[in-house]
């Protein structure tokens, strides 16, 4: 290589390197939120509806055929009668099968899907190899026997920005035992 090659490429990379990586705070947290989450809900009726019962659950967190299936079995959602009337259950299947673990770019969707075998269609996120291998660790006595908790299904319990799509491993905090580190 010849010479003002290399002092070019030099000038060149030292340019680069000295220039601040500048992200907004939107692009920041998107940026957090595909590194460590899934997709956040981004339709208030989604959350209106299905988190008046319990978490309202990121698509994220399923592949669309379990969505789907779910969606399918509301007059028998989990014991309960969970109807809607057609025009909510439209725009909610569509939010859902829009924004599923098969659909999504966040990294730990990718990650749930991996761990499915191709057929697979789970109806409960806690049904999950990956959800199982991460919770794994956590002693029944910290969930289950945990009044504050009750359940791996009540995320939000443990992970505080559940609802946001985050579930970043740094920031759990299980009731009454503190910041779980694995």
């Amino acid at each position: 290589m010849k010479p003002i090659y290399i002092m070019t490429s030099i000038v060149l990379a030292a340019s680069v390197l000295s220039v601040p990586l500048v992200f907004s705070d939107d692009d920041w947290r998107e940026y957090k939120q595909q590194s460590l989450g899934v997709s956040s809900i981004s339709i208030p009726l989604y959350k209106e509806e299905c988190g008046s019962c319990h978490m309202a659950f990121s698509p994220g967190l399923l592949p669309a055929r379990s969505w789907q299936k779910l969606m399918s079995q509301l007059d028998n959602h989990f014991g309960d009668n969970s109807e809607l009337d057609a025009e909510t259950h439209k725009t909610i299947s569509e939010f859902l099968l829009g924004n599923s673990a098969d659909q999504s770019q966040y990294r730990r969707s990718r990650k749930l899907m991996r761990s499915l075998n191709k057929n697979d269609t789970p109806l409960r996120i806690t049904e999950i190899p990956y959800f199982k291998h991460e919770h794994n660790e956590i002693p029944a006595k910290m969930v289950t026997g945990n009044e504050q908790v009750k359940s791996l299904s009540n995320c939000n319990a443990c992970h505080a920005k559940a609802e946001q799509g985050l579930f970043d491993e740094h920031s759990i905090n299980i009731p009454g035992h503190g910041h779980w580190d694995d």
